[in-house]
Parts: C-alpha cells; sequence; structure tokens
C-alpha cells in the first residue's frame, strides 16, 4: 500500500521518541530522593524526630539522626521494592504483555503522586507506601519500553541503554521539584500535575505500543500487536477506517529458534546468570548507599551549612541529566560490530556476547573509581564523585537489560530481568544494616565506604568469565574447522 512504510517509519519514531521522553521525565523520579528529602525537611516532615544535642565546643546544635534515618529508611523500602518486585511484574509483562502491564504500571504511579500530593508533616508517614508504588510503576514504564528497541535491529542495544539513561536522567525530576518549591510552588501542586500527566502516558499505551510484546528479530512488515511465540501465526484484524488488514506475525528463524530452545531453567543455573547478579548487586549496593546517605554525607562535611548543602544537593541532581547522554555510549560499544562480516560459523549471538566484555569491565572500573572518591572526606571532591557516579549508573542498568536480551532468549527477557533485578534488591537490603554501622560509628562512614570499596572488586568476575567463554567458544570452532578440513 503506497505510503504505508513512511507511516511505519513515523509511528516506530513516535514510539521511540515519546517513550524517551516518558523514561526522562517520569520512570526514575525517585532516585532524586536526594532533591526532595531538602524540601521534606523544610516542610517539616519527621522534624518531631529532631532533638537537642551539645555540639563539639559545647554549643546548643539541633541533631536530626532520626529524622535522617527515616528519609534513608524510605529510600531503602523503595529501592527494594522498585527491585524486588520487578520479579513478579517480569512474569506479569511476559504473560499479558504491554498494556495490561502498563495500565497497572500507570495506576501505581498515579496513586503514589497523588499520595505524596496530600501528605503533610503531620500524615509523613504516608511517604513509606507513596515512594515505593512510584518506584514500582516507574520501573514498568522502563520494563516495557525497553522492547521498543527491538524495532531498530542494528542499534538495538544503543536504544536499550539509552532508555535506561533516561531513566536515570529522570531522577532530576525532584530537583525541578525543589527548584519550583524555591520560587513559591507548593510541593502539592507538583505532584498532582504529575498525577495528571497520566492522562498522557494512557493515551501512548494505546496508541504508541503494542497489546503483547515487540518481537526479537522483527518480522517484516511488522505492525503492532503480536506476542512472543513460536511459530508463524498469522491474524487477520480489520481496521475501522476501510477493512485493510493488520497483520500479526510471529519471526521463524533458524538462529532465533535454537535460542529459544533454552528453558528459563537452565538460564536461571547458567553461569552467566550467577555472575551478573552478583555483578550488578554489589554495584548496586554501592549506588543504593551512596544515595541514601547523601544528604547526611553534604551535612557532615558542610558542617552542616545550608546553602552549601543545597548547592551540592542541586549539582548531584543537575549531574543526573547527564546519564541520558552517557547511556548511549555503552550500547554504542556494544553495537559496535554490527554490519561487520563475521568469522566463519560464529553466530550473531556469539559476536554480540563477545562485544559485552568490555562494556562489563568498564561498567566495573568506573564503580571502583565513583566508589573511592566517595569514600574520600574532601568536599569539593564531590563533584567528580557525582559525575563517576550518574556514569557509571548509567553504563550499569543499561548494560543489564542489553546484557540479559543477548545472553539469553527474548521470551525470557521479562522473566530473568525481574528474577536479577529482585534477588539484586534482597542483596541490596544490606544498604540498612550499613546505615544503621554508619550511625554506631557517629555517622563517619569512611570504614563502611571502604568496606563496599572492597566488596565492588568482586564486580570483575563477570566480565572474565564471559571473556574465557567467549575465548573457549572461539578456540572451540577453530579446532572444529581444522577438524574437518583435515578429514
Amino acid at each position: 500500500m503506497p505510503g504505508s512504510g513512511s507511516g511505519l517509519s513515523v509511528q516506530r519514531c513516535l514510539t521511540f521518541t515519546t517513550g524517551l521522553v516518558e523514561c526522562l521525565c517520569f520512570a526514575g523520579a525517585v532516585f532524586g530522593w536526594a532533591s526532595l528529602v531538602f524540601v521534606l525537611k523544610e516542610e517539616g516532615y519527621f522534624s518531631s524526630l529532631c532533638v537537642n544535642g551539645t555540639g563539639v565546643n559545647g554549643t546548643h546544635v539541633l541533631d536530626c539522626a532520626g529524622q535522617d534515618e527515616q528519609f534513608s529508611l524510605i529510600f531503602t523500602i523503595a529501592s527494594f521494592m522498585n527491585n524486588f518486585l520487578t520479579l513478579p511484574n517480569g512474569f506479569l509483562f511476559d504473560r499479558f504483555g504491554t498494556t495490561v502491564t502498563r495500565l497497572y504500571g500507570i495506576f501505581l504511579y498515579t496513586i503514589g503522586t497523588v499520595m505524596v500530593a496530600f501528605s503533610t508533616s503531620a500524615l509523613a508517614i504516608l511517604l513509606f507506601p507513596a515512594l515505593s508504588l512510584l518506584a514500582v510503576g516507574g520501573i514498568l514504564f522502563l520494563m516495557t519500553n525497553m522492547q521498543v528497541g527491538n524495532l531498530f535491529g542494528s542499534r538495538r542495544s544503543t536504544i536499550i541503554t539509552l532508555y535506561n539513561g533516561a531513566f536515570d536522567s529522570s531522577s532530576a525530576l525532584f530537583l525541578v521539584i525543589k527548584l519550583l518549591h524555591e520560587r513559591g510552588i507548593a510541593l502539592r501542586s507538583s505532584f498532582l500535575f504529575l498525577s495528571a500527566c497520566s492522562v498522557v502516558h494512557l493515551l501512548r499505551t494505546f496508541f504508541l505500543l503494542p497489546r503483547k510484546l515487540i518481537p526479537y528479530p522483527l518480522p517484516d512488515n511488522y505492525t503492532y500487536g503480536i506476542t512472543c511465540g513460536k511459530s508463524d501465526n498469522r491474524i487477520g484484524e480489520v481496521a475501522e477506517n476501510g477493512g485493510a488488514q493488520k497483520v500479526e506475525e510471529v519471526p521463524l528463524n533458524k538462529d532465533a529458534s535454537a535460542k529459544q530452545e533454552k528453558s528459563f531453567r537452565d538460564c536461571l543455573l547458567s553461569r552467566f546468570f550467577m555472575w551478573h547478579l552478583l555483578w550488578l548487586s554489589v554495584m548496586q549496593l554501592r549506588h543504593y548507599l551512596f544515595i541514601g546517605t547523601l544528604n547526611p554525607m553534604l551535612q557532615r562535611l558542610t558542617a552542616g551549612e545550608s546553602s552549601l548543602v543545597s548547592q551540592y544537593t542541586n549539582a548531584f541532581a543537575i549531574t543526573q541529566l547527564c546519564g541520558v547522554l552517557c547511556a548511549p555510549w555503552n550500547g554504542l560499544i556494544m553495537d559496535r560490530h554490527k554490519g561487520k562480516p563475521r568469522a566463519e560459523g560464529e553466530s550473531e549471538q556469539e559476536v554480540d556476547l563477545r562485544a559485552t566484555v568490555l562494556s562489563l569491565f568498564l561498567t566495573a572500573l568506573q564503580c571502583l573509581l565513583f566508589s573511592i572518591c566517595a569514600s574520600t572526606p574532601y568536599l569539593p571532591l564531590q563533584y567528580l564523585t557525582f559525575v563517576l557516579q550518574v556514569l557509571n549508573r548509567s553504563f550499569l542498568y543499561g548494560g543489564n537489560a542489553a546484557f540479559i536480551s543477548v545472553a539469553f532468549p527474548s521470551c525470557h527477557f521479562g522473566k530473568l530481568y525481574g528474577l536479577v533485578m529482585a534477588l539484586s534488591a534482597v542483596f541490596s537490603l544490606l544498604q540498612y544494616p550499613c546505615f544503621a554501622l554508619v550511625k554506631v560509628l557517629d555517622g563517619d562512614p569512611l570504614y563502611v565506604n571502604i568496606g563496599l570499596t572492597l566488596l565492588s572488586l568482586l564486580a570483575f568476575i563477570h566480565p572474565l568469565s564471559v571473556y574465557l567463554h567467549c575465548r573457549s567458544v572461539s578456540s572451540q570452532r577453530v579446532k572444529n574447522k581444522a577438524m574437518t578440513q583435515s578429514s
């Protein structure tokens, strides 16, 4: 049909662009918690937990350790729910598809924003469920958008990492709310506006996304609305505007079929999954502890000077905007081999897997450098810490999703992504004992930071394991080729 190709291209571009905006402006807002905490403290949330204390020189100071502990606990629970509930949400996504999953996510996100909007210093307890709902709803936005990368085959990893970078950058949303609050815009007004934006999410769900899942590899003349299956079924659907048939088809590809034969249990028990889980867990714990303790850390390094705390909090939030710029670098690293000829007998998955080694290694190296800077109690150095943190975070989550999409069958993506996030969430619960230990050490996180820096060294095992696997497969292929030629 004339013009149908260009119409399809426009639809895909709109799907990609609106998905990027959704991830950038809404999905990961909860990780801008440090900016929101500044506003909540000004509004008097949990202020009853502040007590009069005695300073070093015998002066009277206000000790708000109990208040900080409540804010840290809210973030710990929200970040745990963000990851742990990704497991059932992954099963929901694989089983019921995009529309059902997004409607559920929009519902949770809307309820969360309404709860924050109507919370007060007297109803500060509402922040506990509200932040968790925002976190879970946000990760569902990301999960349902990452499949858009399947529409752009040669740039699949780049788009997946770009969306994850946008997710990281959306933590700057709370910075915008903080700046608006400083200019007289009430916290309630900001969050009611976010609630109203759910109408846009609903429109996008029904008009710019498939009802089920987007397959990979993408079949020719693909139109939205197919499920992840094993045959080339065609389902005709008469369009309301003129009797044209909408073809829904599932790819029948030999390489893809061979890859699909791997069961979910085989994926779960594989060495790749185990080391990938460790890789994600240790680095995620480092990030969560940093974000959760950023405000008290800045209070300590600035000797409680409010203007400096605000300045560094703003700087941290602004650097988060750079996540959307940093993440595609990781995708380009993973897609750098696309379009190049493969060695004889080399599968596409083998090439894709080999391309992940550099990405996994660089991510672990960034985390080590970030952790060293964060452990150094020197205030100006924290600007560099913020840069390394956003760079590493954008590489971490984009690389996590991209690696799972490369190493395992696409029909298991939702379940495996959900499971690795859920298990890493259980590991991230260690942040609360770390918070408690910092409190025991009179608020000095130095020794805890050193311990986490040493722990982050474990992340280097994963890229080494993948490299050794790829080298073994390559050697075996060369050996088999030599045996075939000799016979």
